[in-house]
């Protein structure tokens, strides 16, 4: 009897095998990274140049920028003078763990301690892809809407943190925090949840320091690790 495999399956396990070889490659030159996924619009690129710009002193910092088309969003960041690299996927909705591979190839790994990725503006393909990323961040904003995650569970589902950007335009919109917030718990229950705004910089703060906690618990780790491995 022949037992056939579906395509989709075989490629998740190829693009699964891939995160595994670029997690270990950042693992190894010590770089933690963080995948950015949002809608088009939410403020990816906004956030990611605040957070540049607050860490820059602290941190080496470089970017991946995946879009569709142009290179106007990866041109921001490069401004800043962050190491990046554009990904055009030619109409492709996602990021894939082969795409972040060949990106990382142009990188001096070793002179960065933070990696961060703008996948492509999308709230249904990004969540299925892994790349090889330590955390996956999810950016919404107000002008979406409140009842984003009762229509796209997948995506809030897989996510490590939750951004609510926009949070000065609260009023406008009329948008219930407190219902966003009921959609997510269910499918996510406990993710820590960042409402700010880029534009004002209120609720900045919290956003970066769990960004710093998380690195720091990742170096942690990596050191425990490491005496444990030399200890056998």
């Amino acid at each position: 009897m022949t037992i056939q495999v579906p395509v989709v399956e075989q490629i998740m396990s190829a693009n699964d095998q891939l995160a595994a070889a670029n997690r270990a490659r950042l693992d190894g030159a010590g770089v933690f990274a963080l995948n950015m996924m949002a809608s088009p619009g939410a403020g990816k690129t906004s956030l990611i140049t605040r957070t540049v710009e607050a860490l820059q002193g602290e941190l080496r910092i470089g970017a991946v920028d995946g879009d569709i088309a142009t290179t106007i969003d990866a041109d921001r960041i490069a401004a800043l003078g962050v190491p990046t690299v554009q990904i055009n996927t030619g109409g492709a909705c996602h990021l894939d763990a082969a795409m972040l591979q060949n990106a990382l190839a142009q990188l001096s790994l070793k002179e960065l301690d933070l990696l961060i990725i703008e996948n492509v503006g999308n709230l249904v393909c990004p969540a299925t892809f892994r790349l090889g990323e330590h955390r996956n961040v999810l950016i919404a904003s107000v002008p979406e809407g409140d009842d984003k995650p009762y229509k796209y569970p997948v995506m809030y589902r897989g996510v490590d943190a939750l951004v609510l950007n926009k949070i000065d335009v609260l009023q406008a919109f009329d948008f219930d925090i407190d219902y966003f917030r009921q959609g997510v718990e269910p499918l996510n229950p406990g993710l820590a949840f960042f409402p700010l705004s880029c534009k004002t910089g209120e609720g900045l703060d919290a956003w970066l320091e769990w960004l710093r906690r998380e690195i720091i618990e990742r170096r942690r780790n990596e050191a425990k690790q490491h005496v444990s491995g030399n200890s056998g």
